[in-house]
């Protein structure tokens, strides 16, 4: 009964039994005297087996979010967060969690959505951790604001908000560009440049934006505004690059239009040059202020071995890689001699990818700027075997229509989201002509709620 739920700022006593997708803690209010069953309650930074005093924050239908007062006993997994901005800024959840009961909880959580949403009883395999458990990002986009005293604030987001926490430091940034956030918000902040708290078309600088080459060093600095008027911003940038040898170009990136998308269509090369070169797999890609490539470069070079023993390139196979984006998985699979054909939307990822193929003397591969749902069919007529490693929301309906219709010998599926590979692998294996077997978890963002996984799927050869 609507009436019988806990008011909003009523406070609550729980035991927390598990955690949720976010990493919040998992409760449920007593049962009610007419027996109906208690209300799941979520509540962040509380970890299961501890009992727990809390406030109630929101109520929701079916919910209720409640913040932690009091924990009246500590879980034997938790420990003190590696930052000491943990219990205020939104970009990690998990910190309070000790390192391998993270990784478990990731390994039970693909477990779980896969049966809940997929109904598949799969046993997964093992997860494999992280190398390192901080330092790892290779890239951060830092949101930025000017407080009415003119002071420069940088910082990720409260959790649930657009409120900046502070910082000078993030653990889980490459320590060589953790480095440079002090000095460079100092810098910002004497230059008077207007800051565009409101997202406006008018305001000034959005972002502070840094990337690595994790095996060369290069260092890219990108300032994102809604206009160019920041005054002697070549000075500063000659200053920038005097100062960081490893800093092998700085420029601006123009986003006038006034909503949370992070970068716009323009970007401008201030200093030095608009990219930096990474080794990965044997190989050197170019990589610019906007190119998707994996913020976890050790983890990638991890998975790259498991998706060459489910692909099995070789000169006569031919491997069709959708999403392919700059080619960060599209070259290894043709240095290994395979046939592959890449398909991205978006077209500079494509003429990025071109450029590193080139780069790397590989001609035995194909790029084109398809959209997957339109160009896969084709492409599956002549396919051997298929990579799938769409964007979160996973594959939409014609995608997996195409590849049940006409599938390859072997198809391996990596995501960052259970839920909608659960709900995937269920629409490519419902008719039995795909099997799935395998599934590999891999944490490729410790301190965080995101996981990765590796399907594995064969075709089905009828008697």
């Amino acid at each position: 009964m609507v009436s019988s739920l806990p008011a909003t700022g009523s406070e609550l006593e729980l035991c927390i039994h598990g955690l949720n997708h976010e990493g919040q803690g998992v409760a449920r209010t007593a049962d009610s005297a007419e027996g109906e069953s208690g209300l799941v309650v979520f509540v962040p930074n509380a970890l299961p087996g501890e009992n727990v005093r809390v406030r109630v924050q929101h109520r929701a239908q079916r919910h209720l979010v409640a913040e932690l007062i009091t924990r009246h006993n500590d879980s034997a997994d938790r420990r003190k967060p590696p930052c000491i901005l943990a219990n205020d800024c939104g970009g990690c959840s998990v910190q309070h969690l000790e390192d391998q009961a993270q990784a478990l909880w990731k390994q039970s959580l693909v477990q779980e959505t896969l049966r809940r949403i997929g109904g598949l009883s799969i046993d997964i395999e093992p997860i494999i951790p992280a190398q390192a458990p901080t330092g790892y990002r290779n890239r951060a986009v830092i949101p930025l604001e000017r407080t009415p005293e003119g002071r420069l604030r940088a910082g990720f987001y409260r959790s649930g908000s657009h409120r900046i926490v502070n910082m000078n430091r993030c653990p889980v940034l490459d320590p060589r560009l953790d480095r440079l956030i002090a000095p460079l918000k100092h810098d910002l902040e004497v230059s008077d440049w207007p800051v565009d708290v409101n997202l406006s078309e008018s305001g000034g600088l959005r972002h502070l934006a840094l990337r690595l080459g994790h095996h060369t060093g290069d260092v890219l600095l990108t300032l994102i505004s809604s206009h160019d008027d920041l005054p002697d911003l070549a000075i500063q940038a000659a200053i920038w690059m005097e100062r960081w040898p490893e800093l092998v170009g700085v420029c601006l990136n123009l986003q006038p239009r006034p909503n949370n998308t992070l970068m716009g269509p323009t970007t401008r090369c201030i200093a030095g040059r608009p990219w930096l070169i990474e080794r990965f797999a044997g190989l050197q890609y170019q990589i610019g202020p906007d190119t998707f490539f994996q913020v976890n470069t050790a983890q990638a070079e991890q998975l790259l071995p498991l998706l060459l023993q489910a692909l099995q390139p070789s000169p006569d196979r031919r491997i069709v890689d959708a999403y392919c984006g700059i080619g960060t998985f599209t070259l290894p699979l043709a240095a290994a001699g395979a046939q592959v054909l890449g398909l991205e939307q978006q077209a500079g990822s494509v003429e990025q990818a071109r450029i590193n193929a080139a780069l790397n003397g590989l001609n035995n591969v194909e790029l084109e700027v398809a959209d997957v749902a339109i160009g896969l069919p084709e492409a599956l007529r002549h396919a051997d075997a298929l990579l799938l490693d769409p964007p979160r929301k996973g594959l939409p309906h014609k995608v997996c229509e195409a590849i049940v219709a006409d599938p390859p010998a072997r198809v391996a599926y990596l995501s960052c989201n259970p839920a909608s590979l659960a709900r995937d692998l269920a629409r490519l294996s419902a008719d039995g002509r795909l099997v799935v077997r395998s599934i590999q978890p891999l944490d490729f963002f410790p301190q965080t709620s995101h996981v990765e996984a590796l399907a594995v799927l064969e075709r089905v050869i009828s008697s």
